[in-house]
């Protein structure tokens, strides 16, 4: 009765159906609960209900069907523990519970089933141990899947237990710990291996580990903590032992913080190898010429590394590369002319090097291309006319570079195109009208440009859209008003002078175009007075002249202002995934420490890295409390490319945190008073007035242009932090002020008065303001 569209429930007067052997109800849309009548049919062999939304606890009454061969649960809504009931089936051959919410530990009493051949557990909640009996007892498994639960200790796999039918061994997604074991090289039938995203340790597997093992397709072991191999700087011993398994198709260790080169052995890998992930490592010295005889690759991916040199011209053979990742590296000459020979490539990301020249004409050729980022580079020349041949491209991202010349007017021909950032270039010109027929276009960027003109009408069509930038050109005329622009703020058009809001407009803090000229007037004293409370605001105004002048590097340039975000809604992250992500918040993760809280570096289960700032209601008491909800009402009603963002926050009656993005390069503090007493590293002239001008650009947003009006209270370099490409950032929010502007409706209801952090000391030890001092009637003795 599978692939029915059956729904209700299961009648219980199936358990009356002595003879019944065969009952299959899967994939239907049955609810509520299993009978525990269907124990009664002491006859059956096979039931399966999968992928139904049956709810409830797993009846112990299956426990009875004393004959039953193959059980299916998976893929359903059953809580509870798992039913040690479940291990008087001796018969059972195959068990799945896979894709429930079932928790607890798993019973040893699995341990007796001695036919079983196939077991799935993975996608619940299941926490423990991993009981040994079960590996040593059930010798007949070909497969274990336990994935993505909460399950600790050690993988217990031993030498006196050997698993010889093993074939696939999945326990990715969990909280083990320990190392691999060796002697998983006897199950030398292994066709997968995924460990990853654990807490594993020790040495990269090697010598005879994978000997045996012609079979292995899928070997994972990223996101854990192992490291090189003893006595060597890279990965030639771990690949060597891979050159046996010649049916290899994916291989993972990305994300255990492994130094070395990629050496020259990486050739010597199975020649029908697919994947290839090294990202978020530590691995530097050029890329291998040799890694372009891997022609079966679709995937490449080696960002987030040290790598440098320049790209190989040879990776034009690899012929079947769908992905290709090098962003986040030091990799510099120009891109590979013959990179449009690849015909399936479908995404390219070299942001974040020292990539140099012009974009290749022949990258217009990758016609299957969806994602294309080359940003923060150094790339010069004009934008290839010919991208609209690239149709069905939904992200292009060039900010950053040096490109020149005009906005072609045949991108409006890429009519899936999503996201769209040109900013901080050269380009100069109008934006075409064309870009209106950008029918699914949700990001638009281009500030920091030299682009003229007035903005197109034609996009007042495209509803899709959700953040534009057009700050930092020189724009003039009347901003359009319809469509989305009504929803859009002033901070989408800073500096251009000459733009203005028509009386439709519903965009605040942009002067009207009757009468531009006096509100002009009062908006640049307004950004001139708070650059003063950064930094010299002469200084200031010759410096980014003179970056802007020059174009120098964009990984150093303060003229990166407001990006487009692409949040979504907040993701849902538990408190056990945030353990799971700073490996229980240890000590080796902490990176900062303050009044009320600690923050540590963290690996969330995708890969990203985050900064997780965990408040202490030990040590603040009800302050603690205020301090959360007053960084995340900042963080939540604030959206700058000069401001913190937040990733998510996790809230429970004795845990508050705050999920941020890793700033990798520190705070201001850091380079401003290295811990050696040297000079400030990179401290010239140009670099302090770019990071005057980013801390003003953040400030003149939070306190004129930012739906809620907010003070910081505590603006000092250790709460300035500096992202990949330098640029500052302003962070630390948790006595701020945000002022209440009587005139927004969009306020309406939200109380919090101007001396809402009373109590609270508004400021640090040597920055701050001496009023507060006295208003807050605090003694200070300097030592």
């Amino acid at each position: 009765m599978s692939l029915n569209m059956l729904s209700g429930i299961i009648p219980p007067e199936l358990g009356n159906l002595s003879r019944l052997k065969f009952l299959d109800v899967s994939l239907n849309m049955l609810a509520w609960t299993v009978p525990p009548e269907l124990g009664n049919l002491s006859r059956l062999k096979f039931l399966d209900v999968s992928s139904n939304t049956l709810t409830g606890a797993v009846p112990p009454e299956i426990g009875n069907l004393s004959r039953l061969s193959i059980l299916d649960l998976s893929e359903n809504v059953f809580a509870g523990a798992v039913p040690q009931e479940l291990g008087k089936l001796s018969r059972l051959t195959q068990l799945s519970l896979s894709g429930n919410q079932l928790e607890g530990s798993i019973p040893v009493e699995l341990s007796h089933i001695r036919r079983l051949v196939y077991l799935n557990l993975g996608d619940n909640n299941l926490s423990g141990h991993i009981p040994s009996a079960i590996f040593c007892n059930l010798s007949a498994l070909h497969y274990i899947d336990m994935s993505s639960n909460f399950l600790g200790g050690k993988i217990p796999i031993r030498a006196d237990c050997p698993l010889p039918e093993l074939t696939s061994l999945v326990l990715r997604s969990n909280k083990l710990h320990g190392v691999i074991p060796r002697s998983l090289s006897n199950s030398t039938k292994l066709r997968w291996l995924l460990l990853q995203s654990n807490f594993l340790i020790g040495e990269l597997p090697r010598d005879d580990m994978f000997s045996g093992m012609s079979n292995l397709e899928y070997l994972h072991l990223s996101f854990n903590h192992l490291a090189n191999s003893r006595n060597n700087t890279g990965l030639e011993p771990f690949f060597a032992s891979l050159t046996n398994c010649t049916a290899l198709k994916e291989l993972g260790v990305a994300g255990n913080d492994i130094a070395g080169t990629i050496p020259p052995v990486v050739d010597r890998l199975a020649p029908g190898l697919m994947q290839l992930h090294l990202q978020f490592n530590r691995l530097f010295g050029p890329i291998p010429t040799n890694i372009s005889n891997l022609t079966n690759l679709n995937t490449l991916n080696l960002s987030h590394n040290l790598l440098n040199g320049s790209i190989p011209q040879g990776i034009s053979s690899m012929r079947q590369l769908e992905q290709l990742h090098l962003s986040n590296n030091l990799l510099s000459g120009d891109i590979p002319l013959s990179l449009g020979m690849i015909p399936w490539l479908g995404l390219v990301n070299f942001s974040q090097n020292r990539l140099t020249g012009a974009i290749p004409p022949s990258i217009v050729q990758c016609v299957t291309m969806e994602n294309l980022d080359l940003s923060n580079n150094m790339l010069q020349g004009k934008i290839p006319a010919g991208l609209s041949r690239m149709s069905g491209l939904l992200n292009l991202n060039l900010a950053g570079n040096l490109l020149s010349g005009t906005i072609p007017v045949t991108i409006g021909e890429m009519v899936r195109l999503q996201l769209l950032n040109l900013s901080s270039n050269q380009l100069s010109g109008t934006i075409p009208p064309q870009l209106g027929s950008c029918i699914e276009l949700k990001y638009l960027d281009v500030s920091c440009n030299g682009l003229t003109g007035t903005l197109p009408q034609s996009l007042e069509k495209v509803a899709s859209l959700l953040r534009v930038n057009f700050s930092y050109n020189d724009f003039s005329g009347e901003v359009p008003s319809g469509g989305a622009f009504a929803g859009f703020r002033a901070d989408a058009f800073l500096s251009n002078d000459r733009l203005c809001a028509g009386t439709a407009s519903m965009t605040p803090g942009l002067p009207r175009c009757s009468g531009a000229k006096r509100n002009l007037l009062h908006n640049r004293r307004v950004v001139l007075l708070v650059v003063g409370t950064v930094a010299s605001f002469t200084m200031a105004i010759i410096g980014l002249a003179v970056c802007r002048a020059v174009g120098q590097d964009r990984r150093h340039s303060p003229l990166l202002p407001c990006e487009p975000s692409t949040r979504g809604d907040y993701p849902r992250i538990s408190q056990r995934e945030l353990y799971e992500a700073t490996a229980g918040f240890e000590h080796s993760r902490l990176i900062g420490a303050g009044q009320f809280g600690r923050v540590y570096e963290g690996t969330l289960r995708n890969g990203t890295r985050v900064a997780v700032k965990v408040l202490d209601p030990n040590t603040g008491g009800g302050e603690v409390s205020r301090s959360f909800k007053r960084e995340c009402d900042v963080l939540r009603r604030t959206r700058h490319r000069n401001l913190l963002r937040v990733v998510t926050t996790c809230s429970q009656p004795d845990f508050h945190a705050i999920v941020l993005p890793l700033m990798t390069n520190g705070s201001l503090e850091k380079h401003l008073y290295p811990r050696d007493g040297g000079p400030g590293r990179g401290m010239d002239v140009a670099w302090l007035v770019g990071i005057a001008g980013d801390i003003a650009e953040g400030l003149t947003y939070l306190h004129h242009y930012a739906p809620v009006r907010v003070v910081h209270c505590d603006l000092k370099p250790s709460n300035v932090l500096l992202d990949d490409d330098m640029t500052a950032i302003v962070a630390d929010f948790g006595i701020a002020q945000l002022v209440k502007d009587m005139g927004d409706n969009d306020n309406a209801g939200f109380a919090d008065p101007c001396n809402s952090t009373a109590g609270l000391l508004q400021g640090s030890v040597g920055y701050i303001a001496p009023g507060n001092l006295q208003h807050n009637r605090m003694n200070i003795t300097y030592k």
